[in-house]
């Protein structure tokens, strides 16, 4: 076991972005996505309050910081205020033009989420102290992420869904908690709207667990294991295609960076895993590749190819920038495709922008992994890379920007990625110090 070093143990009982973003996750992963303050309507999730929270507070610090700071360009921060000011500007285009009554309050809910999506991810970017701290961020997502999968898992075994038994004082339920089947199973959806978001976010989130349980050595061999186990356990019971696609996508990225040893022994383990699959419960792996074979008979999977003659039309009205963020309304289409919600609201340019970012953040991580000085920061940055495709491929299979666990996800994943560059990959760069949140 490899002990802490001075650094994370001098930095570890700091009041910093840490442990700020570690109660984001909290209310992201904890607290039932349907439970909202009631004034505030679709914008009143509290993970989406503290995530404005973090924006204003991101703001402040870099608004006020009297220090000088040596200037270092982040490419993912760029990118992300390059998606940002194209939002806005479609934002303003549609509300100096003529639109619905009802199109407005929704306009307005998408911008506060991306807002409160941004503050996270640049919290994450910029507020992170050390490399050391930055180890305790991915430790405790993993480990938040480990605790829903293990809540699936009970909801699976018990065929109920627990959340629909709590309650906050000062939340209300936005709707009743639904349950989820496919045939004979249960879907899980632990805190989640729906189980394909569940799906996504567990799928993204594998990759670093991984890394914790490999890489993390300095903790406990069973402890460090948990997440990453529980969330492997629960990807085959989520019936989601996202979910398999997603895992498929993470792994074979994980492998291909993985040493030598590695790869033969998790392919291997994988292996023996479909193979008890198809003894212990044959008909949900049966289940699960008739998700693939049966597509041309499936009603959802001829929904989302529908889709797309309605929203060329709707394109090719306001192709460059979009008829604006959140006005295209489930009262119209429902299109099961974030990347066509985009099209049409955000407009080519917007889209084209949204994807830029994901493209920047793979090729910035990827870039400082090959000039990384050892072998835990070139494991960190194959898994979020792999957790960052994972996320933007899932955004394929629904209109995730109506899910704020997803995003919410996501977008703290970016921040990570651009935090890892920042403190190892660019040292003399623009650093926020701990004392951000203090």
């Amino acid at each position: 076991m490899i002990p802490r070093t001075d650094v994370e143990s001098r930095t570890s009982g700091r009041l910093d972005a840490v442990t700020w973003l570690t109660v984001y996750v909290c209310l992201l992963f904890f607290v039932p996505s349907r439970l909202i303050v009631a004034p505030l309507g679709s914008a009143g999730s509290p993970s989406m309050i503290f995530g404005l929270a973090s924006l204003i507070l991101w703001l402040v610090f870099c608004v006020g910081a009297t220090r000088v700071v040596k200037p270092g360009v982040q490419p993912i921060r760029v990118a992300l205020c390059a998606f940002l000011f194209s939002v806005g500007l479609s934002y303003a285009l549609a509300m100096s033009g003529p639109i619905n009554s009802d199109e407005i309050s929704p306009a307005d809910v998408a911008l506060l989420a991306l807002a409160s999506w941004s503050g996270t991810l640049l919290m994450a970017h910029d507020g992170v102290p050390t490399r050391a701290r930055l180890d305790t961020l991915v430790w405790r997502i993993t480990l938040c992420g480990g605790v829903i999968a293990m809540l699936g898992i009970v909801q699976v075994i018990t065929r109920q869904v627990w959340v629909d038994r709590i309650t906050m004082p000062g939340l209300n339920s936005a709707d009743a908690a639904a349950t989820f089947w496919r045939g004979a199973f249960l879907r899980p959806a632990a805190t989640a709207i729906h189980p394909i978001e569940f799906g996504v976010v567990v799928t993204m989130l594998l990759p670093l667990a991984l890394h914790v349980a490999f890489s993390q050595t300095w903790r406990n061999s069973v402890v460090r294991w948990i997440p990453a186990l529980v969330l492997a356990a629960v990807i085959p019971m989520t019936s989601s295609r996202s979910a398999y696609v997603g895992v498929f996508v993470g792994m074979v990225i994980c492998i291909v960076g993985w040493p030598a040893a590695r790869r033969r022994l998790m392919t291997a383990v994988g292996l023996v895993g479909i193979v008890a699959m198809s003894v212990v419960t044959p008909t949900l792996l049966k289940s699960i590749v008739g998700l693939f074979t049966g597509v041309s008979d499936d009603t959802s999977i001829a929904s989302r190819t529908n889709s797309f003659d309605l929203a060329t039309e709707f394109v090719a009205r306001n192709p460059l920038f979009g008829r604006g963020p959140g006005t295209f309304l489930p009262k119209y289409r429902i299109f099961d495709n974030q990347y066509l919600g985009l099209l049409v609201t955000v407009g080519l340019i917007g889209t084209i922008l949204f994807i830029g970012l994901g493209i920047v953040t793979v090729v910035t991580v990827l870039r400082f992994r090959r000039n990384a000085a050892n072998e835990r920061s070139r494991d960190l940055a194959i898994s979020l890379v792999a957790s960052v495709a994972v996320g933007f491929v899932g955004l394929v299979m629904f209109d995730a920007f109506a899910f704020p666990m997803t995003m919410g996800t996501l977008f703290l994943l970016l921040g990570v990625s651009g935090a890892l560059r920042k403190l190892e990959g660019e040292a003399g760069g623009l650093s926020v110090s701990a004392d951000l949140v203090r």
